[in-house]
């Protein structure tokens, strides 16, 4: 996975030798500091996608404690976005990259904040869930869990994208961004079919059609993410998702 990172971490700010009587910072610390960055969002990124299968798991299987777990589970994630910026801020302080190295700092901080946003897209799902554990299953959930399942692996595959600067990769990514816009919209007309047919199948209705939206939009998120590799990779600002 090293790849183009290693271009990047390279690419700019060579050596440290001082110039007119000021002091460089050296390359070794920057390239140092970039990877911490880069690993720290990996992780960041990794709990993302456990937490979204971890709220759908909770929801199929009606088990509050394990929403309840999700939800408090948020924290972390958010503990780590406000690490995240505070390491951006600090390497741009005291390493001054520059070109590429900088550009790939501000992306890294704003996927922080996309993966932080997914989270609590997260534990919106988880708390629809909690609320749903005691009740019988709508029609198994319609297409719930097969959109929670594609958000999780777009997650995956965007994070793969963004560590490689791989453009190809993550507009394929972003290309999956409508099926689970058709999934929702499909899940969205079948719930309110049943909510029609049935009064009694209005509130879990209701709260599926909030944790389907939860799901449509880390879809979303992921499509802003692959417009800041394809950033990355050209320096060009594209929408991927007109």
């Amino acid at each position: 996975m090293a790849g183009q990172i290693d271009e990047i971490l390279g690419g700019s700010n060579a050596g440290g030798s001082p110039t007119g009587g000021q002091h460089h910072p050296s390359r070794d610390g920057l390239d140092r500091e970039l990877r911490e960055i880069k690993d720290t969002i990996l992780r960041m990124g990794a709990m993302v996608e456990e937490q979204i299968r971890a709220s759908l798991q909770a929801l199929v299987q009606h088990d509050a404690d394990a929403a309840l777990a999700v939800i408090r589970g948020d924290g972390r994630i958010n503990e780590m976005q406000r690490t995240l910026t505070t390491m951006v801020a600090t390497t741009i302080a005291t390493q001054s990259p520059v070109a590429r190295d900088l550009r790939f700092l501000i992306a890294l901080d704003h996927v922080s904040y996309e993966l932080e946003r997914m989270g609590d897209h997260a534990g919106s799902v988880a708390k629809q869930a909690r609320k749903l554990a005691p009740e019988p299953p709508l029609r198994n959930y319609i297409d719930l869990p097969e959109i929670g399942e594609r958000a999780a692996l777009q997650v995956h595959g965007i994070l793969r994208a963004l560590v490689d600067i791989d453009e190809a990769a993550a507009r394929e990514v972003a290309k999956g961004d409508d099926q689970i816009d058709d999934l929702y919209h499909r899940t969205f007309d079948e719930v309110l079919k049943l909510m029609r047919a049935d009064p009694v199948n209005v509130d879990r209705g209701t709260r599926i059609l909030f944790a389907a939206h939860y799901l449509e939009r880390i879809g979303d998120r992921v499509t802003n993410i692959a417009e800041d590799v394809v950033f990355l990779a050209t320096g060009q600002i594209e929408d991927l998702n007109p």
